[in-house]
């Protein structure tokens, strides 16, 4: 099937589509004449699943507001939403019934997220990769604007650990704070 074909029955942009292809998520050949045309189409139409996740019961409001954020963003990229999971756990634990569930289910194609911390603390491009090569994806709605992986993992070790320590509220300006002091002296590095 043509890739124009393929956006349209997965309620995708032909620009989306292509993209897809060009970081190879598709099973797909480009014919001589440019055409790009997917092999085993009828495995390639996916599902969309909204994933938002707290750290504790008494945050509920705050997961219904990022479930509202999460539904407002499909529906801007007018995606098909089959699936709203909402999780109450630890960011850092890897014993997840909920998400386990929506990884290992194959009908969903993309997972959308609110930020990477929302699907899991640490290996996130883990488990991106391995989707990847499932032809699959996760999208995150708030990338971070750091360039620095090594910064974003130690602001997401202090956030988690000023959130036990604080609360939730102040645990992100107390990680904004850290960040901050590690950036200067890693100019202040540069500089010398």
């Amino acid at each position: 099937m043509k890739l124009s074909q393929f956006a349209k029955e997965n309620t995708i942009s032909y620009k989306t589509a292509w993209r897809m292809w060009k970081r190879g998520e598709l099973d797909a050949i480009q014919l001589p004449s440019g055409t790009v045309v997917i092999k085993q189409a009828s495995q390639q139409k996916y599902g969309v699943a909204l994933y938002a996740r707290v750290s504790s019961a008494d945050q509920k409001a705050d997961c219904d507001r990022q479930m509202a954020r999460l539904r407002e963003y499909a529906a801007a990229r007018g995606y098909q939403v089959q699936q709203e999971v909402v999780e109450v756990a630890s960011g850092l634990n890897d014993q997840r019934p909920k998400l386990s569930k929506l990884l290992s289910d194959r009908a969903i194609g993309k997972i959308i997220v609110e930020h990477k911390d929302r699907l899991t603390r640490f290996g996130f491009n883990y488990i991106a990769q391995l989707m990847a090569t499932d032809g699959r994806a996760i999208e995150v709605m708030n990338e971070t604007d750091t360039k620095d992986e090594l910064v974003d993992d130690f602001v997401s070790v202090m956030t988690s650990m000023a959130a036990r320590i604080y609360g939730r509220r102040n645990s992100k300006r107390a990680a904004a704070k850290v960040k901050t002091c590690i950036e200067n002296v890693r100019e202040e590095d540069d500089a010398s």
